[in-house]
């Protein structure tokens, strides 16, 4: 694995010359509406949510039967989910056809078993919101929601009886009176062989807004791959299994690594002692750390589309964050607007770029090189900046900012934000350790536009900007409606170093060289758990 060091800085800078290609690495639709009424379209909520559950297990499931040998065996209906430990009595984890889910799995239950809960939130319980259908073309079955503060010895039923449904229906329940420690249990009321599933299970607390304290588990993130990510040297995936031609541009194509969905080996395999190199991608350090603290990471695959608000397996409404890494090709319009609104709706966007230059034509005046892998006139800084100007809701750079034609390197910046911004300082020095240092190996900065988002706040400058001023950020935060987005302006931050072979990839995720010279895992991390309001 190679390391970046300060000699490889040196080389990269007499290389610029010949880096067109290389890289920062070195190697159904809604219609358009205004932000005001995009906005306006989810109602927020004052309590925080202590848990979620939607039961994606990744490529295959950890129980398949209903019952285990012997009937009734409790440590064999055991499982564990987004590193909490649930037991599925008379119930397994499916997707098949027949099979009402919010994803790819959810929970299915016969006769009169049941889902429980064997740990506890820790703040209350304030409201509780599931979702159930009847399974394939059973008939109809009813179900209860029920809760313990004594962990496990008695349960009280929550609000009514629920009757499932051919559509996957949202049913809330409010609990009062609930502030401690608590769990839930979901019961199948109705016996027989009619069958029911259950997804997406949200536990909100009574903790206030939320922040900072313990990691929320079962956040989903979603990694593109549908914009060529993996163009030229580029090997922006968490996990690759099979090949696809890919555009360069020079004319013609290359033979490159494809992700798919579903990262293999199954991620219910990782531990706390995993590897990396459990899957095959530059992004997999980013995405098994994630898995460690609970989070769950899917890959939206080449050939697919952005959407939200629709019925696709992937849409983005399914899915708390979405990153996209150096994306090669602009966003359709239908595209931009499943994003904007995804955003606008709650959604986090981790929006990551690389260097560029005045055109993409190659190097120009100032020794700026464009990372155009594709040939096609369009690189990251270009196709974040179409998104943020040409998406047919707000084209005056709603959220805050906008990205400067530059190819700059900074070994490392310790210019860091050191103000009082609660969002900043959760991203900066959040439940994945502090973040004070970081390195640009060829990367584009950003200028800040509060005029347009007052939320916008810069997180690194280079060294010889102005700390909280408004140009030449590294890195940057904002909100938008009620979602988030996070800004870095340089992919090989999050180069792990491993992936596609024929590629050139460096480990600037954590092997620059000394020890400590960079937090870029720190940064990334904090980053994705704060998009995701999980921290």
């Amino acid at each position: 694995m190679l390391k970046f060091t300060n000699v490889r800085l040196l080389f990269a800078a007499l290389m610029a010359a010949g880096a067109l290609m290389s890289g920062c690495q070195k190697n159904g639709s809604l219609p358009a509406q205004n932000a005001s009424a995009t906005q306006n379209t989810t109602k927020l909520k004052t309590e925080a949510v202590s848990l979620t559950q939607g039961f994606e297990v990744g490529s295959t499931s950890p129980k398949t039967a209903y019952d285990v040998s012997p009937t009734g065996s409790s440590s064999g209906d055991n499982v564990t989910l987004s590193g909490n430990s649930w037991n599925l009595y008379d119930a397994l984890i499916g997707n098949l056809s027949g099979d009402l889910k919010a994803g790819s799995w959810a929970a299915r239950i016969r006769n009169t078993g049941k889902i429980t809960m064997l740990f506890d939130v820790t703040t209350g319980i304030s409201t509780v919101t599931v979702k159930s259908g009847t399974y394939g073309t059973d008939g109809a079955s009813t179900w209860g929601l029920f809760y313990s503060v004594n962990g496990g010895s008695s349960w009280t039923q929550a609000g009514s009886t629920i009757t499932s449904t051919t559509t996957l229906t949202l049913s809330t329940f409010t609990i009062t009176g609930v502030t401690g420690t608590a769990r839930i249990e979901i019961r199948k009321l109705s016996g027989g062989t009619n069958r029911v599933d259950i997804d997406d299970i949200t536990i909100n607390d009574n903790g206030g807004t939320g922040g900072g304290g313990t990691v929320l588990t079962g956040k989903k993130f979603l990694f593109d791959a549908s914009h060529l990510e993996n163009a030229g040297s580029a090997d922006w995936q968490i996990d690759a299994d099979g090949t696809e031609s890919v555009p360069i541009y020079t004319g013609g194509t290359t033979v490159e690594t494809k992700a798919q969905r579903i990262p293999t080996p199954s991620y219910t395999g990782i531990t706390s002692g995993t590897a990396e190199t459990y899957w095959k991608g530059a992004l997999s350090s980013w995405a098994i750390e994630l898995v460690k603290r609970g989070e769950l990471v899917e890959t939206l695959p080449s050939g697919s589309t952005i959407t939200y608000g629709t019925s696709a397996a992937q849409d983005l409404s399914n899915y708390d964050v979405f990153v996209v890494c150096e994306p090669n090709r602009l966003f359709t319009a239908a595209e931009k607007t499943a994003l904007m609104n995804f955003v606008a709706n709650g959604g986090g966007l981790f929006m990551i770029a690389d260097h560029t230059a005045a055109t993409t034509a190659g190097t120009d005046a100032n020794g700026y090189n464009p990372s155009d892998r594709d040939g096609d006139g369009y690189d990251s800084p270009r196709v974040w900046n179409d998104l943020m100007t040409n998406n047919g809701i707000n084209n005056n750079n709603p959220f805050g900012f906008s990205v400067n034609y530059v190819d700059i390197s900074e070994s490392p910046s310790t210019n860091v934000y050191t103000g009082t911004n609660a969002s900043a300082q959760l991203v900066l020095n959040g439940a994945a350790g502090t973040a004070s240092k970081l390195a640009f190996y060829n990367g584009s900065t950003a200028t800040l536009i509060p005029a347009n988002n007052s939320s916008v706040q810069g997180l690194f400058w280079r060294n010889s900007a102005t700390n909280g001023g408004t140009a030449n950020a590294m890195a940057l935060l904002a909100t938008y409606g009620s979602g988030r987005v996070v800004w870095i302006g340089d992919s090989s931050d999050a180069d792990d170093g491993t992936g596609d072979t024929n590629d050139s990839l460096f480990n600037g995720w954590s092997g620059d060289a000394p020890s400590g010279y960079t937090s870029h895992p720190a940064l990334h991390l904090n980053a994705s758990l704060w998009l995701a309001k999980a921290q």
